[in-house]
């Protein structure tokens, strides 16, 4: 077993047997914690009692973060047109259609947002097995299939987040950075927890949300208090 370094060990340690957190008391903890050398992104994890596998237990949204993800963020639209010419104009970094599509068919995906027109859904929707394991696709749901390209640009480049259970019944995402104000960090954590609550399929039985845990990239976990995270 490797030897951990001194750094690793007094964070672990500073977190050792705490759990079950305020939300203020989880991110003063995370961000005395997260002594890297560049800034750390907060990611949130939450444990549903879901099984995403059946249909009506799917858990898929999007949440605007009030103070941003501190995340600069490539967004990538399909679009022809006075639609292309919105979405340069609302600041996309990519553009195209057919052309899109065969750049990214080559194995080239230099973006973290997809957006479609609608009419472009059939030259989209070849691209499935590509965008689609990577959580790319674009998507009505989550506002990223909309003829209101400029918006959806705007609203991806402001700090807005998607989120969907993978397989074990977990979503997670990044509230923002180590660098943040505690009052902002724990303003978007609440959010993203409102957010999934919102999102609470119809066929989801017993307790819905089961475990919430707060990290940094480099820095250890800490589970806060479920009746704790919405919103107050």
């Amino acid at each position: 077993m490797a030897k951990l370094g001194k750094r690793t060990r007094a964070a672990r340690e500073a977190v050792a047997g705490k759990e079950n957190l305020s939300v203020e008391d989880a991110v003063a903890l995370i961000k005395a914690n997260a002594a890297a050398k560049f800034d750390e992104t907060v990611e949130i994890a939450v444990n549903l009692g879901v099984d995403p596998r059946h249909a009506d237990q799917m858990v898929r949204g999007v949440v605007g973060l009030p103070n941003g993800t501190g995340k600069t963020v490539r967004v990538a639209v399909f679009a022809r047109g006075p639609k292309a010419e919105e979405a340069q104009a609302a600041g996309a970094d990519i553009v195209g259609a057919e052309d899109l599509m065969e750049t990214i068919q080559s194995g080239k995906i230099e973006f973290e947002r997809c957006i479609a027109t609608p009419d472009m859904m059939p030259v989209v929707g070849r691209l499935g097995k590509i965008l689609g394991p990577r959580n790319l696709m674009p998507n009505p749901k989550v506002g990223t299939v909309t003829m209101d390209v400029a918006q959806a640009v705007k609203d991806a480049k402001g700090g807005q987040v998607q989120f969907k259970a993978e397989k074990a019944g977990v979503v997670h995402a990044g509230v923002g950075k180590a660098s943040f104000e505690a009052d902002k960090l724990a303003e978007n954590i609440r959010a993203f927890v409102n957010a999934v609550v919102k999102a609470k399929p119809a066929g989801a039985k017993g307790a819905y949300m089961k475990r919430i845990a707060l990290s940094s990239t480099m820095g250890p976990g800490v589970t806060i208090s479920v009746d704790n995270a919405a919103a107050e």
